[in-house]
């Protein structure tokens, strides 16, 4: 059915990562018939194993570094080695004498014709230096380990400057500047967000807590690097990069190299992971553009893994000062939070405080955060940016609350559910917080959480490590077995906690997607988005067949291509399904609406009595099916399209996903190493397309979220300035020995309200409340407070001097 043919363009509302974006779009041609939940949907929904499964698996799946055009180059970056200063002096010639090298590039080689080029927020190859680790040169050779040894050789001569690598050190008077140019940008201007009266809130209440609670930097830490090859023919420049985002990467090189967009080619093909690291062009994209471009020959530039540490992005530390006032029976009167974020050296503002106006009931809330700039490499949004800081405080504050109150954490919860979005005052498409709460209780077994291991343990009972496992390992694949207590306190001591999140993921426009039918009858779609692992190609046949009516083998998604498919935005903040899936939807039903018109031509039937199932056309009159393959066969080089575009998003409604996870966890009062024994986690996503990988999404984020709560650590040494651990050896990240047992599953729900596929994004919401559960456990088994993230076994230890 056509939309209002008067009206073509309309403003529409997406949230992304906690921000709202104000987008003019165009209405699409045709309105949807939302697949509610008595649509009868054989594909959508089924548990489909990923379409590019064999690929993968055989390495037949193309990444960057699998790129190898002949005469290829390869460029290594010099990063400085100092966290402030100028570059005085660079001395290449020794690097330039080395065999097989090429070419070399700084500052000065630059072209002066575009934009200048900035990268991880600073100039890229910029003299003046903002952090260790930032590059100050580029070495161009014919094999990498020729460029690595050039690297080396690479002089280089500071005037060092002072520096701040600490949020609390550069917003104290008198710090230094972070860049060397446009005065004193180390602080901003806080950003004070409220309703109602905090301090009116605070006097009615009859219980107060306050805390203060820290998280540490995260890094990204994907197995797959960032990388480019790039490649010029004549004035055409083709990138093939493992990006989240490749138009985003189109239009900033063109930009940057003052050429025409349509001039610059962006490939993504297979990727191993981004995280949001991976949502820009970068110093590896423009040191292989240009240098392709000087050479005439195809260029590589792929990070190694200390260039991977400590120069992609991170997410920011932070400090929440949180003070909840509360009645007896446990309903929130107010809420207080005074935040400080270490943005590195540059970075978008995350809302930490975000989460404190969303996800409880209370009438009062004032939230104070500040953004300090550092000389540390610039953040980067990672996985559910500033709620998954802001959950660890505020459910460590909830549990603080319950404990003073002697209430049941879950109980508290339910207390403060809140039913509509209070920040702004409107209903929620599918506000299912409180299922999620209370069927993760029932699974996990909440209420009869103590009596399962025959008394709390640290109370009743006490644990030893198996005889031929060492007494000091981190116990992640250790038979665990009772001992009784002998004269000290119990080594081994049981907790359990929750948490709970919500999450803006209801993606929007725009987003288009082409589905083209071939004589033989099997289907191209073609669409501009990015599958970062996710799974994304898989889902997108999966809508594509349903709606077409074809089988899911005879679908084939191209997607991540600037010149062969239609725009989508990046892929990131869980806007990838709920913002690509509707326009694939709609380009599908409309080729097959040709398709049906062409065959009732062929068979002689009226087109209201034929339908598509299963790769076939079937009259209703009761007449034999034909396969679709048999009409377009018919047809000859006529090739059947059909178009579709997201359209926006429903006026005065949340868009967003729900969740709670339960853990369990054993501490070791010796060492103070903490071991996850399980975790339950029930969300309320809308659909689920695909049951398997929804799963997997669900497993994925849970891990990254318990590397969050118990390892992972940017360390850098405040005196020189430098990181001490950028690497995968010093960087703890989860390994299969963490992995605990996950129950992980969503809602059997539909949101037509989101958009006519009914499901909304999942990538983001499984690690917001992981953190919390499991510090809350801590705590729980411990009887102290632990406030600090990550939860690592001196900072356990230290808890239990206390």
């Amino acid at each position: 059915m056509a939309a209002d043919p008067t009206r073509r363009f309309i403003s529409t509302t997406v949230e992304v990562e906690g921000r709202e974006e104000t987008k003019i779009v165009e209405l699409p041609a045709r309105t949807l018939t939302p697949w509610d939940a008595d649509a009868r949907l054989e594909i959508v929904g089924t548990a489909q194993p990923r379409v590019d499964a064999r690929d993968k698996v055989t390495g037949a799946a193309i990444y960057t570094t699998d790129r190898l055009p002949p005469g290829l180059l390869h460029v290594v970056l010099v990063r400085s080695r100092v966290p402030r200063g100028r570059v005085k002096s660079i001395d290449l010639e020794a690097a330039r004498r080395m065999r097989g090298v090429v070419d070399t590039l700084v500052f000065d080689d630059l072209p002066k014709d575009g934009k200048p080029i900035r990268a991880g927020g600073v100039r890229f190859l910029d003299p003046d230096v903002t952090y260790a680790g930032q590059p100050i040169a580029c070495v161009c050779a014919e094999s990498a380990a020729q460029a690595r040894a050039a690297a080396a050789a690479v002089r280089v001569e500071y005037e060092s400057l002072p520096f701040a690598t600490t949020a609390e050190w550069a917003v104290m008077e008198g710090a230094p500047p972070v860049r060397a140019k446009g005065g004193n940008v180390s602080r901003s201007s806080p950003c004070t967000c409220k309703r109602g009266d905090a301090d009116r809130g605070l006097a009615e209440a009859e219980v107060i807590v306050r805390g203060r609670y820290t998280v540490s930097s995260a890094l990204h830490t994907a197995m797959e690097p960032h990388g480019a090859v790039a490649e010029w023919t004549g004035d055409q420049l083709t990138i093939h990069e493992g990006t989240q985002g490749v138009f985003a990467v189109r239009d900033e090189v063109a930009t940057a190299l003052g050429i025409p967009k349509s001039h610059v080619r962006v490939v993504m093909d297979h990727m191993g992971g981004g995280f949001g690291a991976k949502n820009h062009a970068a110093s590896h994209t423009y040191a292989a553009a240009l240098l392709a471009r000087r050479t005439g020959r195809p260029v590589r530039c792929v990070l190694d893994r200390a260039g991977e540490q400590m120069d992609t992005g991170h997410r920011p530390g932070a400090r929440l000062d949180v003070t909840l006032g509360a009645r007896r029976d446990g309903q929130l009167t107010a809420i207080v939070v005074e935040a400080l974020s270490d943005q590195g050296v540059s970075g978008w503002d995350s809302a930490t405080c975000k989460i404190f106006h969303e996800l409880y009931a209370c009438p009062n809330v004032r939230t104070v955060e500040r953004w300090a700039y550092t000389n540390t490499q610039a953040m980067a949004a990672f996985r559910g940016p500033g709620h998954t800081e802001g959950a660890f405080a505020l459910e460590r504050a909830m549990d603080d609350l319950a404990r003073e109150l002697g209430m049941d954490p879950l109980a508290l919860r339910l207390r403060n559910y809140a039913e509509t979005d209070q920040e702004k005052s409107r209903p929620y498409s599918g506000g299912n917080l409180q299922r999620c709460l209370e069927e993760g209780a029932k699974r996990f077994g909440w209420e009869e959480r103590h009596a399962r291991s025959s008394g709390k343990l640290g109370s009743e009972s006490n644990y030893r490590i198996a005889p031929e496992l060492d007494q000091t390992q981190h116990a992640g694949n250790s038979t665990l077995t009772p001992i009784s207590p002998a004269g000290g306190p119990p080594r081994w001591r049981k907790g359990f906690g929750l948490a709970a999140q919500i999450w803006p993921s209801g993606g929007g426009p725009p987003a288009y997607a082409t589905v083209r039918i071939h004589p033989d009858g099997s289907v191209d779609v073609l669409t501009g988005t990015q599958d970062l692992g996710t799974g994304a190609r898989t889902i997108l046949a999966q809508v594509a067949a349903e709606a077409l009516g074809a089988r899911l083998q005879d679908v084939r998604v191209i997607l991540g291509d600037t010149e062969r498919t239609p725009y989508t935005p990046n892929s990131w903040g869980s806007l990838t399904t709920p913002s690509v899936a509707p326009a694939v939807r709609m380009a599908a039903e409309d080729a097959r609406d040709d398709l049906l018109e062409a065959a009732s031509e062929i068979l002689g039937v009226p087109v209201e009595h034929l339908s598509t199932r299963n790769g076939m056309i079937v009259p209703c009159t009761g007449a034999e099916a034909v396969p679709i393959s048999q009409i377009t066969a018919q047809l000859g080089d006529v090739t059947i399209m059909g178009n579709g575009s997201r359209g926006p998003n429903q006026r005065g409604v949340g868009l967003m996903t729900f969740g709670a996870q339960f853990a369990e966890v054993d501490v070791d009062t010796w060492t103070g190493a903490v071991r996850v024994v399980r975790l339950t986690a029930v969300h309320d996503v809308g659909r689920v397309l695909n049951p398997l990988l929804a799963r997997s999404q669900l497993e994925g984020g849970i891990l990254q979220g318990i590397g969050y709560a118990l390892y992972e650590e940017r360390v850098v040494d405040e005196r020189l300035g430098l990181p001490l651990n950028a690497n995968l050896h010093d960087y703890k990240i989860p390994t299969m020995s963490d992995v605990p047992a996950i129950d992980a599953s969503c809602l059997d729900v539909v949101d037509t309200v989101a958009n006519p596929v009914g499901a909304r994004g999942l990538a983001e919401a499984p690690i917001i409340p992981t953190a919390p559960a499991i510090a809350n456990a801590v705590v729980d088994a411990l009887g102290t407070t632990l406030n600090d993230l990550p939860l690592t076994p001196w900072r356990v230890l230290a808890a239990i001097e206390k």
